[in-house]
């Protein structure tokens, strides 16, 4: 599980610089967004990767990775604001918007590596096509819950979704660096 360790890492450090740089471009005017919003920008990037995965023609010369990394940092977008809620205007400058990056990818990992290790790093074992799909799967979980206003009768949390989009995509970006 050391490896996967530094190679989560590794992923997390190239979308944290992603993160950082866009705040320098654009400053914190995703704080006006609306969960629903931000659970439809991540589903419009799952959505894309899955016709990537299906369609033999491309049109556009793109890979999986940038829709991958996208979710990552959306969904570490919506965790800051289910802490944080949702601004009437950009109200974060980039170290307040890094620290809870920060805060929430390492929970995340915490999560990540207390399943692997009850799951014996199964998801070694998955086709990225499959991780994509459960990123759909709880994209659309989430999605009834927030039509249901939050309410559920035995479901984890909204968070708790997210952070497995989260991992999931890191896996998913982990496998695609081994297969290079």
């Amino acid at each position: 599980m050391q490896k996967t360790s530094e190679q989560f890492d590794a992923v997390v450090n190239e979308c944290r610089s992603l993160f950082i740089n866009k705040m320098k471009d654009y400053g914190s005017a995703w704080r006006i967004l609306r969960l629903p919003s931000l659970t439809d920008q991540i589903f419009i990037k799952a959505q894309r990767i899955r016709q990537l995965q299906e369609n033999e023609i491309k049109k556009v010369e793109e890979d999986e990775i940038p829709e991958f990394i996208g979710i990552i940092n959306y969904s570490l977008m919506t965790l800051i604001q289910l802490e944080k809620g949702v601004a009437e205007e950009p109200d974060m400058d980039l170290d307040e918007a890094t620290e809870l990056y920060d805060k929430h990818i390492k929970i995340t990992k915490e999560l990540m590596e207390n399943k692997n290790h009850d799951y014996g790093e199964a998801w070694r074992d998955l086709r990225i096509s499959s991780l994509t799909d459960l990123i759909l799967q709880k994209l659309l979980r989430v999605k009834q819950i927030e039509d249901n206003k939050g309410k559920t009768l035995v479901s984890e949390g909204i968070d708790a979704n997210y952070q497995d989009m989260i991992n999931y995509a890191i896996f998913a970006l982990i496998l695609i660096n081994e297969q290079k």
